[in-house]
């Protein structure tokens, strides 16, 4: 890794609960850049199901079974506005540029989180395509007209949600690390 100037992204997620397509886009995400930092968040437009230190742990425990050293999970950097973990972080881990990565589900969303024109001038978004959600051509056009920049990943998410997950009569949608803190602390209906 280039010490001085690591090419970085923060993956910020409710993962409510992780999920294998969370899983996919880590495994991803560290092929592509040098420093991979992600942490649970509260999402202001959501409701969740657990509360942010179950969620954390679940993230945290698949990250750490992933074992990929380049994977820092981080959530003394969480907040539920995304400018405030944006500086937090490159603060803390002195970067001067970050790719902030987003799902195609949040494309139109963005627009209306606070202090969107700060977020764009402060990192570069990372789009992942994700099925049931295409890339918006308006959207992305919209992104340029504040003077944003991002990137298209070359990789899809499946079709796989947190709510998918939650709503499974089985655990076919979660990383199996995950399964035994389901159970044992009667997280979601897994008991």
């Amino acid at each position: 890794m280039n010490s001085k100037n690591p090419k970085a992204a923060l993956f910020g997620t409710s993962a409510d609960p992780p999920t294998s397509g969370h899983e996919i886009i880590l495994r991803e995400l560290a092929k592509k850049y040098d420093l991979v930092i992600t942490y649970a968040s509260n999402n202001p437009s959501k409701e969740h199901q657990e509360n942010l230190k179950n969620r954390s742990l679940l993230l945290k425990t698949l990250i750490d079974n992933l074992d990929i050293s380049n994977i820092i999970f981080d959530n003394e950097i969480t907040s539920p506005w995304a400018i405030k973990t944006i500086h937090k972080c490159k603060a803390k881990y002195h970067l001067k540029r970050l790719n902030f990565v987003i799902g195609s589900d949040l494309l139109e969303e963005i627009f209306s989180w606070k202090n969107i024109n700060d977020i764009l001038e402060e990192v570069n978004l990372y789009i992942i395509p994700r099925d049931g959600y295409e890339l918006n051509k308006k959207h992305l056009d919209s992104i340029g007209k504040l003077q944003g920049t991002y990137e298209i990943s070359s990789f899809k998410i499946p079709k796989v949600s947190s709510s998918l997950a939650r709503s499974s009569k089985n655990f076919s949608f979660l990383p199996k690390s995950l399964i035994p803190i389901l159970k044992s602390n009667k997280l979601y209906r897994y008991n």
